[in-house]
């Protein structure tokens, strides 16, 4: 190393203090002959001190994140920072003026915004939610507290992956059903049980019937459970089930009886199915009913039970469905006139 360079190494780890107290160190740039020297801060000097009364306009650093606004704006709610910037307390400065505030800056933008509009958009991840609830909290920002404690707790009862359980036996379907506190639609379709041909539109409506499904299950996710059964006995049935009892029950398959052959029809019905979906909303748990409603339909069933029959012991009923009642044709010669069966 030559003399040159070790006294320039040298001049950069013996660092001067300055007149403020605060260290400086001269560094040497070899851009040319003549350089001049260039001074560089390696630390920098806080002062605790009041904030001027006359200043409109104030420089935060928080937490390495800086931002410049008014102190109208600071001082606009009854918060911690209206303490910090109307005089009462003091505040951390640097040399070139700017504020510290020993919190991290990841929301501030957020904070500030807040107290400029009193609302912001919240964020839609949920720890980045704890994470302002938090920040809030520390600002004593009570109306920002309060709106994101009630975000949480609509996140927590809402699940947004839709999850669709594959019945594999009556007893695991029987469990599901009796220890939910939600209502239960259940779609059982299982094609391969025929012995019989079926019609020309049965696999359509078969498909149809199972699309309608997921589009339900899609739009009540994390109110009603929705079911898969493709193990039953039945071709296409639709089961909806209420407080751990089966309410009703759509079936979508008849048997016509044709002059040489008997096929297997499987039908469509999304408006009795829709139907259905919606009565069993009725046993969401807990079920809040509006008194002004009530009031104004003239209902006095405000103070009774929604089964009233369980008490004088009749025995409950279940809606079933059949969209359509087996067909026989009669085979006299004369003529093939329908004549409809139970």
């Amino acid at each position: 190393m030559s003399a040159e360079a070790a006294a320039s190494q040298a001049s950069l780890l013996a660092p001067e203090v300055g007149p403020d107290g605060v260290a400086v160190v001269t560094a040497v740039v070899p851009v040319a002959p003549g350089a001049v020297p260039v001074q560089h801060r390696v630390g920098a000097a806080f002062d605790l001190k009041p904030l001027n009364p006359s200043s409109k306009y104030v420089k935060l650093n928080v937490g390495g994140s800086l931002h410049y606004t008014t102190v109208q704006t600071l001082t606009k709610q009854d918060t911690m920072l209206k303490a910090m910037f109307s005089g009462r307390m003091e505040v951390l400065t640097d040399s070139e003026g700017w504020i510290l505030i020993d919190r991290s800056g990841k929301h501030f933008g957020m904070i500030l915004n807040y107290l400029r509009d009193g609302a912001i958009p919240l964020p839609e991840i949920q720890r980045e939610l704890e994470e302002l609830l938090a920040e809030a909290r520390y600002y004593l920002i009570q109306g920002l507290v309060e709106e994101c404690q009630l975000a949480l707790q609509k996140n927590e009862g809402y699940d947004p992956v839709c999850r669709i359980p594959m019945i594999t036996s009556p007893k695991e379907e029987q469990m599901i059903i009796s220890s939910s506190n939600k209502p239960v639609v259940k779609l059982l379709h299982n094609r391969s049980n025929n012995k019989y041909s079926y019609t020309s539109n049965s696999d359509d409506n078969l498909l149809k019937n199972i699309e309608l499904f997921d589009k339900l299950a899609l739009r009540f996710n994390g109110r009603v459970i929705f079911l898969k059964d493709v193990l039953g006995d039945e071709i296409c049935c639709w089961s909806f089930y209420g407080q751990g009892r089966k309410i009703a029950e759509v079936c979508c398959t008849s048997i016509v009886y044709a002059t040489e052959k008997k096929q297997t029809k499987v039908e469509f019905p999304e408006a009795r199915i829709f139907e259905e979906t919606l009565n069993i909303l009725m046993f969401e748990a807990p079920r809040v009913l509006d008194k002004a409603l009530l009031d104004t339909t003239g209902s006095g069933a405000a103070s009774c039970p929604l089964h009233a029959d369980d008490e004088d012991g009749r025995e409950r009923r279940v809606r079933r469905i059949h969209v359509r009642r087996h067909i026989v044709h009669d085979e006299r010669p004369n003529g093939h006139q329908a004549v409809f069966k139970d």
